[in-house]
């Protein structure tokens, strides 16, 4: 069902390929000189010829992090309606008696500490098309807030990192200073894709992205 739900957004909406090529650096990503291949395989826009690290990388630094939780609150949704309480009931289990369930949903619940869908929501701002920013963000934003839910209701915990105090002491000091270089990076893709071709700007644009991706830590 995570599986159905992921595909779905990624492969049948309409104007999600442009929607995800606008809304990240894939594209200032790839001019970086990093990494030892290319971030993708054919001279093409198709998401299928992408590169996992670079796909994970994009999402990671305009703080949607899609690839590591959505699917699971419909996935978890649908779970309940075809079995009730009894369906729950069996993955509260999986995650008190299970250590591999149990580390699958710490993962995740890490990853969703560090989406910020405000700030994602400024990356949104970068397509102009309205009626499709606001179809697939929305429909981004609404299966966020179903999975953080449904991972509540498995873990019976009431705040992201509830179990993981270290990290989110880490991650509360680290915040401060990572929020400010993602507001400013979205400013300089917006000269930058106006025209303005400024090596300073191109540059500015590379050190946001490293230092968003040294605060996030594991951002790709």
């Amino acid at each position: 069902d995570a599986f159905a739900a992921y595909r779905k957004l990624v492969y049948e909406t309409p104007g999600f390929t442009e929607y995800f090529f606008t809304t990240t650096q894939i594209r200032e990503i790839a001019e970086l000189n990093i990494g030892s291949r290319p971030s993708a395989r054919t001279a093409s826009d198709r998401i299928e010829d992408l590169r996992a690290i670079p796909w994970v990388f994009s999402w990671s630094l305009n703080r949607t992090l899609l690839p590591g939780w959505f699917g699971f609150g419909s996935a978890v949704r649908q779970l309940v309606e075809r079995e009730g309480e009894t369906g729950l009931a069996q993955l509260q289990a999986m995650y008190k008696n299970w250590a591999f369930f149990r580390g699958l949903m710490s993962n995740m619940d890490m990853v969703l500490s560090k989406t910020d869908m405000g700030i994602a929501s400024r990356y949104a701002g970068l397509v102009k098309d309205a009626e499709m920013r606001e179809r697939i963000f929305d429909s981004i934003n609404c299966e966020w807030e179903s999975t953080v839910e449904m991972l509540f209701a498995v873990t019976g915990n009431t705040m992201l990192l509830q179990d993981n105090p270290a990290v989110a002491r880490s991650l509360l000091t680290r915040t401060p200073y990572i929020d400010p270089l993602n507001h400013l990076q979205v400013a300089l893709l917006e000269r930058h894709r106006a025209g303005d071709n400024d090596v300073l700007v191109k540059r500015a644009i590379h050190l946001t992205i490293n230092g968003i991706a040294t605060g996030l830590r594991n951002s790709g």
